[in-house]
C-alpha cells in the first residue's frame, strides 16, 4: 500500500507525456516543442514580436501616407466629394467648372496627407500599452486584421482630436476652404437645387483617418501571410506557430 502514491505519480505523469506525444512533446529543458521540431514561442517572445511588426507597420503607413500623393495617388482611399455633395460636384462639372471641382479634390487629400505623420505616435503610445494577452490575441485571432481592429477600437478618439486642428489648418494652407466656399456658393446659387454645405473638417478628418487604417490593415496582411515579410528569426518563429495554430 505505500507504493500506491508513487504509482498514482507514475501514471499521472505518463498520461501527462502521452498527451503532449500526440501533439507536442518535452525537451531535456522543459521546453514545448512540436512534431514538427519547432520550438513554440514564449508568450514574451509573442509580445515582441507583434509589437515589433506593429511598429514597422504603423510607421510604414503613416510615412507613405504622408508623402506626396499619399492619398491622391492611391485610389483606395483617396478623398472624393462628400456623399451628399456629389451631385453638386457632378453639376458643377456639367457646367465646365471642372477645374474648381478638380481644386476642391486635390487640396483635401493634400490636407489628409499633411496630417498623416501625426498618427505615428498615438500608435507607438497603443503599441506600448499592449498587454501580453491583447498580443497573443491579436496573432492567434481568425480574423486577418485584428490588430488594425484592435488600432481602431484604441486610438480613434485620438486620432480624430490630433487630426482635426490639423485638417482645419491644412485645408486653409492649401486652400481648400476656399475653393470649397467657391462650390458650394456657386452650386447653391443654382435656381431649384436643394443647398449642401457639408462640414469640409469633419469629413476630411474621418476619410483620413479611414485610409490610415486601410493602409495599416494592408500591411498587417503582409506580414499574416506573406512569409517573405518577416524578416528576422524572431518575427518568422512567432508568425510561424500562429499559422501553425490557425482555425484551432
Amino acid at each position: 500500500m505505500k507504493r500506491t502514491p508513487n504509482l498514482f505519480v507514475k501514471s499521472a505523469f505518463a498520461l501527462v507525456l502521452l498527451v503532449f506525444t500526440s501533439c507536442e512533446t518535452l525537451n531535456q529543458a522543459g521546453t514545448i516543442i512540436n512534431q514538427s521540431g519547432l520550438i513554440n514561442p514564449t508568450t514574451a517572445e509573442i509580445g515582441l514580436a507583434l509589437k515589433q511588426a506593429l511598429e514597422v507597420g504603423t510607421n510604414l503607413s503613416s510615412e507613405k501616407l504622408a508623402s506626396k500623393d499619399g492619398y491622391l495617388g492611391n485610389l483606395a482611399i483617396k478623398i472624393l466629394f462628400p456623399t451628399e455633395a456629389q451631385k453638386a460636384e457632378k453639376t458643377l462639372r456639367s457646367l465646365g467648372l471642372n477645374s474648381l471641382a478638380d481644386n476642391v479634390i486635390l487640396s483635401i487629400n493634400r490636407a489628409a496627407e499633411d496630417a498623416a505623420l501625426e498618427a505615428k505616435p498615438i500608435f507607438i503610445a497603443a503599441i506600448k500599452q499592449m498587454t501580453i494577452a491583447d498580443a497573443s490575441n491579436i496573432l492567434l485571432s481568425n480574423q486577418n486584421v485584428a490588430a488594425t481592429q484592435y488600432f481602431k477600437k484604441v486610438t480613434n478618439t485620438q486620432l480624430q482630436n490630433k487630426f482635426n486642428p490639423i485638417i482645419k489648418a491644412s485645408l486653409a494652407k492649401v486652400g481648400a476652404t476656399r475653393y470649397w466656399a467657391d462650390v458650394v456658393n456657386k452650386y447653391n446659387q443654382i435656381p431649384f437645387v436643394t443647398p449642401v454645405n457639408p462640414n469640409l473638417e469633419n469629413y476630411v478628418t474621418q476619410k483620413a483617418i479611414d485610409g490610415l487604417f486601410t493602409e495599416i490593415a494592408q500591411e498587417e496582411l503582409k506580414i499574416r501571410n506573406n512569409i517573405n515579410a518577416r524578416n528576422s528569426a524572431l518575427l518568422q518563429k512567432v508568425f510561424g506557430y500562429a499559422d501553425r495554430n490557425k482555425g484551432l
